[in-house]
C-alpha cells in the first residue's frame, strides 16, 4: 500500500523589522501535519449556514463540525449544576488553600455588607449621642463602626493589593521591554505566563496537536516567536482542533496597567487610613480610594475573564467522563445540543439581540419625539 506524501508546513516569514529565530526540522510523521491542514481548510470552507449533520441515530445540532469530533459539553439544569457545584466547593474548601480563601471572602463579604447597611443608616438606634440622634455626629456609634470596618477592608484589600505586587509589577516590566526594546523574548515569557488567553501572532497556525507535552520533541518545523516562553507554557493542544486567533495587545495593556493602579490607589488608601485618624483624616479620601481600588480591581479581572472565555469558546474544554455520558445519552434520546460553548442556538441569540436594539432604538426615538413636542409647545 502506497504511503501518503509527506506534507511539510513552511517556517512563517520573519517581519522585516524584526528577527525571527525559526526552528526548521525535518518531519518523521505527517499525521500532525495533516491534521492541521485538514483545521486550516475546515476554517476556510466552513459557513455558518451549513447545518451540522448529527452523529449516529442522535440529533446533536450545532454551528458546525469539528475536523475531529468534538462536541461542546452539554448544558445542564440548574439543580445539577448546583449540586456539583456545591460538592466541588467541599472538595475545594478541605484544601489549605481552599480553607483560606473562603475565610478571607467571607471576611470581605460580611464587612462589606455591614459598611453597605451602615451607610444606609439601617439602625438609627446607632445615631444616638447624649440623647440627640445625629447620625452625622462622630461620636455616634454608627460612624465608630464605620471606622472598624474600612480599617478592616482596607486590610483584607491590602493583603491581595501587596501581597500579588509583586506579579503585576512583573507582567509591566515584561510588557514594557516589548513595547519600548521590542524585546519578542519578554512577549513570550508574558503569553506564558497567562497562557490561558493570551495568543501571539502566528499561534493559530501552529499543529493542533502540539502541546506542553510534546514540544521539546516535535519534528514540525514552527516560527518560536509564536509560541510562549520557556516552551513547556505553550497552551494545551486545543480540543476542537482550531486555535484562537492571536490576541489584542491592548487588552494586555489595559489589565498590566489597571492591576498597577489598583496598587497604587490601595497604597494612597492605606496611607491615609493608617496614617491619620477619624479625627483628622479628610472624610471625602476614604470613599474616593475605596472608589478607584475597586473599579481598577474589577475592570481587570473583568477583561481577563472575558478573554479566557473568548479562547475557550474557540478552542473548546476538556470533556468530562459525566459529559461523554450525557451526550451519548441525549443523542438516542434525540435530545438537541448546540455545539458552541453556551449551547444556545446562535441564530435565536442575533434574533435576540437585534430585538432589543430594536427597542433600545424605538424608545430612544420615542423620547426625543416627546423632547422636541415639549420644546415647541413652550
Amino acid at each position: 500500500m502506497a504511503s501518503e506524501p509527506t506534507t511539510v508546513i513552511p517556517p512563517i516569514e520573519p517581519a522585516k523589522d524584526q528577527t525571527r529565530e525559526t526552528i526548521e526540522r525535518t518531519t518523521s510523521s505527517s499525521s500532525s501535519v495533516e491534521q492541521h491542514g485538514a483545521t486550516l481548510s475546515q476554517r476556510a470552507q466552513s459557513s455558518p449556514e451549513q447545518a451540522p449533520e448529527s452523529g449516529g441515530g442522535g440529533v446533536i445540532v450545532g454551528t458546525g463540525e469539528y475536523a475531529n469530533g468534538y462536541h461542546f459539553p452539554p448544558k445542564y439544569p440548574m439543580k445539577e449544576q448546583f449540586r456539583w457545584g456545591i460538592a466541588a466547593f467541599w472538595e475545594f474548601y478541605n484544601t489549605g488553600f481552599g480553607l483560606f480563601f473562603t475565610i478571607y471572602a467571607l471576611n470581605v463579604v460580611g464587612w462589606g455588607f455591614m459598611l453597605l447597611l451602615l451607610l444606609l443608616s439601617a439602625s438609627p438606634q446607632m445615631c444616638w449621642v447624649d440623647g440627640k440622634f445625629d447620625c452625622d455626629n462622630i461620636n455616634s456609634q454608627r460612624r465608630i463602626w464605620i471606622e472598624i470596618d474600612s480599617q478592616v477592608l482596607t486590610a483584607l484589600f491590602s493583603a491581595t493589593g501587596f501581597g500579588l505586587a509583586p506579579w503585576r509589577i512583573r507582567d509591566l516590566y515584561l510588557l514594557l521591554r516589548y513595547r519600548i526594546n521590542k524585546d519578542q523574548k519578554a512577549l513570550r515569557r508574558l503569553a506564558g505566563v497567562h497562557r490561558a488567553w493570551l495568543r501571539l501572532e502566528g499561534s493559530d497556525e501552529l499543529p493542533p496537536t502540539l502541546g506542553p507535552k510534546n514540544i521539546e520533541e516535535t519534528t514540525v518545523p514552527y516560527d518560536t516567536n509564536s509560541v510562549p516562553y520557556p516552551l513547556e507554557t505553550i497552551s494545551d493542544p486545543p480540543p476542537t482542533g482550531v486555535r484562537a486567533p492571536p490576541s489584542k495587545l491592548w487588552k494586555m495593556d489595559f489589565i498590566a496597567w489597571l492591576n498597577i493602579w489598583y496598587i497604587v490607589f490601595q497604597a494612597f488608601l492605606s496611607g491615609f487610613m493608617w496614617a491619620l485618624s477619624r479625627y483628622n483624616r479628610p472624610p471625602w479620601t476614604t470613599g474616593l480610594f475605596f472608589a478607584l481600588t475597586f473599579i481598577t480591581s474589577s475592570a481587570a479581572g473583568i477583561m481577563e475573564a472575558m478573554q479566557v472565555l473568548n479562547v475557550r469558546a474557540i478552542e473548546g474544554v476538556a470533556l468530562t467522563k459525566r459529559d461523554i455520558e450525557r451526550l451519548a445519552r441525549d443523542r438516542e434520546l434525540g435530545i438537541p445540543h448546540y455545539n458552541n460553548i453556551k449551547d444556545k442556538d446562535p441564530e435565536e441569540e442575533k434574533r435576540k439581540k437585534a430585538e432589543k436594539k430594536a427597542k433600545r432604538k424605538h424608545r430612544f426615538s420615542r423620547s426625543s419625539e416627546k423632547k422636541a413636542a415639549s420644546e415647541s409647545t413652550v
